[in-house]
């Protein structure tokens, strides 16, 4: 079987954690993974949960050398629109030296790639170097409700006791720029709906004299930022700590990250940043405030000249290391409950959240993967924070008392969530080669 013939093995079970009928589908994801493992040679468990199972799995032991923790989620996106895929989303195929299905940057090539990596060492070798333990979620998709669950439990700290962890699930800045990430974002969500009348009204007859709840939950999210894109929420800014000079200058050597790059990557005339910092630093390293969709009213063909009944707002905070999501949270809901005018009613609803995370690129495990990812690429990766979350990372590294290394793979071309997900083939075999060299790199350690 070839290397290629595994991962689509892979891509072809169709593991939507967030849909019910998908499943029996995750459950024969999580089989998959132990045959896998256990084949080359692995203790794999799969542990049950009252979602989906948590797949586990050790190498033998090797006594006085490092053990490494490798995590990763198996479980993927829903497919829609699925009209927008040129190819069917679990029928891997490759065009252009693109492999395309769902899961191929997100993150089952990944996960893949370091099993083969792990595989390649046995083959040539006959053994390990140090000790490995694989961590396969499917549910990261959907929150990791199961995998914070587990993480509480009393054997966990044992079962999975490590020296360093290793994630491959976040971005690359260019096929052959690496990119080392230190941190993630915190995250936490929210609804904030505003009611006015107890029915629809008449837009002539009572016009003018009622509140309109979607105005009036517009001109409440208006107040959230000033003119300088600056959040105006009270204490929002707390424990937030200044960047550090070392990495201005690391983020203005990204490619594709300069101000005008991200403007054409996005298709805007031009960035609206928080002033005094670039685009690289707000995506890196700002914590931000953003409306993720809103809805009320008429919203069908033509027009019905009405005052809804009310507004609702999605909206969602990314936060940096300093900052407590739920502490934040509550900043949001006083700061609404202050603007809030008395001619309409709101309630605001706290979602999930996780905090950020923060690791020192420069520890001894830290430099032995930007040595395996120089060697592998042939170039010195760049080191970054990333701009999106993994809020289970947090906790593992939380609960373990180590760091996790953030060794992307996905490209900004990707398209992850997204229809037509892909990943380079190139990019996968670097990604088995990254992985071989890094567990050789750090059984010397």
């Amino acid at each position: 079987m070839s290397k290629l013939d595994d991962l689509f093995a892979f891509l072809s079970i169709p593991s939507v954690s967030a849909v019910e009928s998908h499943a029996a589908d995750v459950d024969k994801c999580a089989d998959f993974l132990v045959n896998k493992l256990t084949s080359i040679g692995f203790d794999a468990v799969k542990h049950k949960t009252d979602i989906h199972a948590i797949v586990v799995a050790h190498s033998p032991k090797v006594e006085g050398k490092p053990t490494v923790l490798i995590y990763g989620h198996y479980d993927v996106m829903p497919v829609d629109p699925l009209a927008e895929w040129e190819s069917a989303p679990f029928t891997p195929t490759v065009r252009d030296g693109r492999i395309y299905a769902r899961g191929a940057s997100d993150d089952k090539g990944e996960i893949m790639a370091h099993i083969l990596g792990v595989e390649e060492i046995i083959r040539e070798q006959g053994s390990l170097p140090l000790n490995v333990i694989f961590l396969l979620e499917g549910e990261e998709e959907r929150g990791s409700t199961s995998l914070y669950e587990f993480m509480r439990r009393p054997e966990a700290k044992q079962l999975l006791a490590c020296d360093v962890i290793v994630v491959s699930d976040t971005g690359m800045a260019a096929p052959d720029i690496p990119s080392f990430s230190y941190g993630l974002k915190g995250l936490c969500c929210f609804e904030l709906e505003v009611s006015g009348p107890a029915m629809d009204l008449h837009s002539g007859v009572f016009g003018g004299s009622v509140a309109n709840p979607i105005t009036t939950l517009c001109e409440m999210i208006a107040t959230t930022h000033d003119a300088n894109n600056h959040i105006t929420v009270e204490g929002f800014y707390d424990g937030v700590s200044e960047i550090a000079e070392w990495e201005r200058e690391s983020w203005r050597r990204v490619p594709g990250m300069s101000d005008a790059e991200l403007a054409q990557l996005t298709g805007v005339p031009e960035l609206r940043t928080e002033r005094g910092y670039t685009g690289a630093e707000c995506v890196y390293a700002r914590p931000t405030l953003e409306l993720n969709g809103i809805s009320g009213g008429y919203e069908g063909e033509g027009s019905k000249t009405v005052i809804p009944t009310h507004a609702l707002a999605k909206m969602s905070c990314r936060l940096v290391p300093g900052q407590d999501p739920v502490a934040v949270m509550h900043k949001v809901k006083a700061h609404f409950e202050k603007v809030c005018p008395p001619s309409v009613r709101m309630k605001f609803t706290m979602q999930h959240s996780g905090e950020a995370y923060l690791c020192d690129p420069h520890s001894a495990y830290g430099k032995a993967a930007q040595q395996a990812l120089e060697e592998t690429f042939g170039n010195p990766p760049v080191l970054v924070r990333e701009g999106g979350s993994i809020p289970i990372i947090a906790e593992i590294s939380k609960v373990l008392g180590k760091d996790a290394l953030l060794l992307g793979l996905d490209l900004p071309d990707a398209r992850i969530h997204s229809p037509n997900e892909n990943m380079r083939v190139e990019i996968f075999e670097k990604g088995i080669e990254m992985t071989s060299r890094l567990l050789r790199l750090m059984g010397q350690l």
